[in-house]
């Protein structure tokens, strides 16, 4: 692709050059020309374009979770644990497997009400994340060898704006499923980030979970590898301000299967 020169951005630039330049008689004189704006240089035009995505990384995938429905489409008044183990049953709609637990893990669910201790069902959190006034409940389970399964569900009776919600019941959607190595997980507006280590000393990976209306499904929109800052010490991080970006804080302090 050739360079494109765009004459009103370079204008404006030579514009901006010209006022801030001062002559010797205190009139303006030209700081010189401006560089032009260009497009990426695409490399190997002629190679063919790829038309199908050599793997299903499971983005996009999202799956109804069989035996919950929502009263009132409220999921603060669903159980967690419920929820998960109901999870355990779901079938996507399309076949990654990228959902799939250990089997240890699986186990673990299933025994959340007899073994409570053991429950690696985390507290549940709930945000607007899909933007229509309406909390999602998001799930963390734990799972072996220090990672974290990440689950995102959503009120769902075909449409939200039905407020008959078939007689104030409706079904349980999952819309964002994915497992990490987790450094934290933090929500920026109504992103999720996950935060996770690199092999390369002094970097970390920030994956942004972004709702997506199109595919009705958090999608993986912004995957990066970053350098991390040095720590400094003796100084206290700030609070979270509500509209800033913060870590999560459950709605409540004690763990999903407490009192369950």
């Amino acid at each position: 692709m050739r360079p494109v020169r765009v004459p009103a951005v370079a204008s404006a630039v030579a514009a901006l050059a010209l006022v801030s330049g001062c002559g010797a008689a205190g009139g303006l004189e030209s700081a010189g020309e401006a560089p032009s704006a260009v497009e990426p240089a695409r490399l190997w035009p002629d190679l063919p374009p790829a038309s199908a995505a050599p793997y299903d990384y499971g983005e996009g995938e999202t799956a109804r979770i069989p035996g919950i429905t929502v009263p009132g489409g409220d999921v603060h008044r669903l159980d967690p644990v419920a929820v998960a183990q109901a999870g355990l049953k779901a079938k996507t709609d399309r076949d990654s497997g990228l959902d799939e637990l250990p089997d240890v893990t699986v186990r673990q669910i299933r025994a959340c009400r007899t073994a409570p201790d053991d429950c690696p069902v985390l507290a549940p959190y709930y945000f607007d994340l899909t933007g229509d006034g309406r909390d999602e409940l998001v799930l963390g389970i734990r799972m072996p060898e220090r990672q974290l399964a990440l689950r995102a569900y959503r009120a769902d009776g075909g449409d939200r704006g039905d407020r008959s919600d078939q007689g104030d019941r409706v079904g349980l959607t999952r819309i964002m499923s994915t497992s990490d190595a987790v450094i934290s997980v933090e929500l920026a507006g109504k992103d999720l980030i996950l935060r996770a280590p690199s092999v390369i000393s002094g970097y970390e990976y920030r994956t942004a979970w972004s709702w997506d209306d199109r595919q009705q499904a958090m999608l993986a929109t912004r995957d990066e590898i970053l350098r991390v800052p040095e720590r400094r010490t003796g100084r206290t991080a700030p609070a979270p301000e509500s509209s800033g970006s913060a870590a999560l804080t459950p709605e409540s302090s004690g763990s999903a299967a407490d009192g369950r």
